[in-house]
C-alpha cells in the first residue's frame, strides 16, 4: 500500500479531542522536537530562499581573499558560513522555544481551554498522543481565528494526522461562526505548505526577515539567521460546505 493511501486509511481511526492535563508532557516533547526539526531547515535549507544573504556571503568571500590572498581560508569560509548559520539559527529558536514554554506551552490549560475562544487538541493514534493544533479567536468586526501550534510526532507523520488537526481548526471556526482562519509558518519544508494548499489555505503574504516572539537578535544573528514568514488564510464561511 503506498503512503498516500496508508495516510488515508489511517486518517478514520485518528482520534482528535480536546487537550487534558495528562497530556501536557507528551504535547511539550512533541511541540519542542517539531521546533528543534527547524534549526536544520533555515540553517541550510533556507539559505537558497535568500539571494540577499549569498550575496553578502559572497561579498565577504572576496573581500577576504583580496585582504588575505589565502586560498585555504576562502576554502574554509563555507564551512565557517554553515556553522554560524545553525549556531544562530539553533540559539534564536532555543529563546522562542522558552519563550513558548513559560508561556502558552507551559500553561496549556489555562491560556487556551478558559476561554470559549480558544482551545487545543490533541491527536490520538494507537492510544498515544501524536500531534497538536491549537485555535485562538478574535473576535473582530469579521471574526478571525489563528491557527497555531501545529506538530505532528516525527514518528508519525505521512498518516494524515495533520490534515485531521487542520481541519479540527476549521471545524471550530464555522461552528463558533467566524468567517476567516489565518496562520503563519517560517517552514522551508515543502510538506508544510503542501497540508496547508491542500486544507484550502492561499498564501496571502511573505515577511522577509522575519523577527520570532520572544526572541531578540543581536547583530550576528541578523546576518545569519534570517527567515521568510509565510501568511495563509482562507475564507471558512465560502467553502463551510466542504469542511463540514
Amino acid at each position: 500500500m503506498d503512503d498516500d493511501k496508508l495516510g488515508k486509511t489511517e486518517a478514520h481511526s485518528i482520534v482528535v479531542r480536546s487537550f487534558e492535563p495528562s497530556d501536557k508532557l507528551e504535547v511539550q516533547r512533541i511541540f519542542y522536537e517539531g521546533m528543534m526539526e527547524m534549526v536544520s531547515d533555515t540553517a541550510f535549507r533556507g539559505l537558497r530562499h535568500h539571494p540577499e544573504s549569498l550575496l553578502l556571503y559572497a561579498a565577504f568571500t572576496i573581500g577576504c581573499l583580496v585582504i588575505t590572498q589565502c586560498w585555504w581560508v576562502i576554502g574554509l569560509l563555507p564551512v565557517s558560513v554553515l556553522c554560524a548559520r545553525y549556531f544562530c539559527s539553533r540559539r534564536v529558536i532555543h529563546a522562542y522555544l522558552d519563550c513558548a514554554l513559560q508561556t502558552d506551552m507551559g500553561d496549556v490549560e489555562g491560556f487556551y481551554m478558559k476561554s470559549p475562544d480558544s482551545c487545543l487538541w490533541v491527536a490520538v493514534l494507537e492510544g498515544k498522543v501524536v500531534g497538536l493544533v491549537a485555535a485562538v479567536g478574535h473576535r473582530t468586526q469579521t471574526g478571525t481565528v489563528e491557527l497555531q501550534r501545529m506538530s505532528v510526532d516525527q514518528n508519525c507523520r505521512r498518516r494524515g494526522v495533520g490534515m485531521v488537526l487542520g481541519r479540527k481548526v476549521l471545524e471550530y471556526a464555522v461552528t463558533g461562526g467566524y468567517s476567516t482562519v489565518v496562520l503563519g509558518t517560517t517552514a522551508y519544508n515543502s510538506a508544510a505548505h503542501r497540508l496547508y494548499q491542500s486544507l484550502g489555505f492561499s498564501c496571502v503574504g511573505v515577511t522577509n526577515g522575519y523577527t520570532a516572539p520572544g526572541t531578540r537578535q543581536s547583530v550576528l544573528e541578523r546576518v545569519f539567521y534570517r527567515v521568510r514568514h509565510h501568511h495563509y488564510s482562507l475564507d471558512v464561511q465560502r467553502t463551510k460546505l466542504k469542511i463540514l
